[in-house]
């Protein structure tokens, strides 16, 4: 495998480590263990998303991985290969959920739904696998539901204790659901919501979760809906961060491998496209299977997504998704205009990278996280300040970087048209509001 360089001739790379070349030799699939031999999507090298340099490492060099997609031919996994360990990705982590309204929004609103479908109270337990920063718990505990968070990273599960949500710091599997599980910690409801994709062990996370559950206990799992990343085009969701891309199809056989049998299914707008999963154990009988599980599949099904045939084309779509945004980009520059960014999401750095986007076409972006303000994007180093920043430079276009957030984002930033500014959201194609 050749060195590592970066799209940006002024940003320092280093090549991989020896055994992360070895390691890319062998692919197989993380659930069915079936070789993979099949592309979905190339997007080049790209650095870890989560890893905001500030000034004083910038000349330390970054470590570029490839963002290679596979698909599994036996189980339609969409897949990438694990470069670099789940440990050093998430201990200290830089996504604190707290900072998006309509995902508090979301949180609260799913509390509410369990509590009254599934009858929590006060006897209840409630556990949340990849519990971040309290973001949903919180509610749960307002509404006197004992609840209890598991999250890998340390620094972020401290901001959970501080709202009062009982967080314990580790990474999930059996080994830690064996121990709650025999200290009488197992849950009516267990929750992951978008750390599936950030597994890279999927059997032994599964597994685990299977056993904390109560015999009559619910396992809700939410994860963005590979379906719609196809339809729309959502290639910058993938990113190293996200070992794995999911249709109900294959969630269903993993789920049905360690037990769990999925009775439910609702079709979120989160993420770009979302599915919320409910499961329970095989041999439970309570929770019948209703129809929109058969509805979803058969969306899966119509696409072909259960054949080789729907997932051949969205590599050329992907392309012709770059050239519209550095074509405008590069004339919106030419016609000396300014262009900021709003926000520093991990999808960012795929959609930068694979575009070649960096200082001299966006010249900075903003982020309401005080975590990375001050801080730079990986690998480009475009500055992330406070979001006052817009106001204070007036840019001609921002151009909006969580662009499932866009709802949001445009009403928070409605006073950029007092100078006749202009929103760009690239995904899932180039639109200028």
């Amino acid at each position: 495998m050749p060195e590592a360089k970066a799209a940006n001739p002024m940003t320092t790379t280093t090549a991989l480590p020896l055994e992360v070349r070895q390691h890319a030799t062998a692919r197989v699939c993380r659930f069915c263990s079936a070789g993979l031999r099949q592309t979905f999507v190339d997007l080049g090298m790209s650095p870890l998303c989560e890893t905001y340099p500030s000034a004083e490492q910038l000349n330390r060099g970054e470590t570029y991985y490839p963002l290679h997609v596979y698909v599994c031919e036996q189980c339609w996994l969409v897949q990438l290969e694990e470069y670099e360990s789940a440990e050093n990705i998430f201990s200290d982590y830089a996504y604190f959920s707290s900072y998006s309204d309509s995902w508090l929004k979301h949180a609260d609103k799913y509390c509410q739904q369990m509590i009254a479908h599934f009858g929590l109270n006060d006897r209840s337990l409630a556990v949340e696998v990849a519990s971040n920063d309290g973001y949903l718990l919180q509610y749960f505990v307002q509404r006197q539901v004992p609840v209890l968070g598991i999250e890998p990273a340390a620094n972020v599960a401290k901001v959970a204790v501080e709202k009062n949500v009982p967080t314990l710091v580790e990474f999930f599997g059996t080994r830690v659901a064996k121990r709650l599980a025999a200290e009488g910690h197992c849950a009516d409801l267990v929750l992951g919501n978008n750390v599936l994709a950030q597994v890279p062990d999927l059997n032994d996370f599964v597994e685990g979760l299977k056993l904390m559950l109560k015999p009559h206990g619910v396992l809700t799992l939410e994860f963005p809906h590979l379906l719609r990343l196809i339809e729309l085009n959502e290639f910058d969701t993938i990113y190293h961060e996200h070992f794995s891309y999911f249709s109900l199809l294959t969630a269903i056989r993993i789920l049905e491998a360690h037990g769990l049998r999925v009775f439910d299914v609702e079709e979120l707008s989160t993420h770009g496209g979302s599915l919320r999963v409910y499961a329970c154990r095989a041999e439970d009988e309570i929770h019948s299977t209703g129809s929109s599980v058969a509805k979803v599949l058969g969306d899966e099904k119509r696409a072909g997504l259960d054949a080789l045939s729907g997932y051949q084309s969205f590599a050329t779509q992907v392309q012709q998704t770059k050239f519209a945004l550095v074509d405008f980009l590069l004339a919106a520059r030419r016609q000396g205009k300014s262009v900021a960014g709003y926000g520093a999401p991990g999808k960012s750095a795929t959609l930068l990278h694979y575009c070649g986007i960096g200082k001299d076409l966006i010249e900075y972006t903003v982020d309401r996280s005080p975590y990375k303000q001050g801080r730079f994007l990986p690998g480009n180093h475009i500055p992330i300040f406070h979001p006052d920043r817009i106001r204070e430079t007036q840019p001609d276009y921002v151009v909006i970087l969580p662009w499932n957030l866009k709802d949001e984002i445009m009403a928070q930033l409605q006073f950029i048209r007092e100078w006749g500014g202009r929103f760009v959201v690239p995904i899932p194609k180039l639109t200028i509001a």
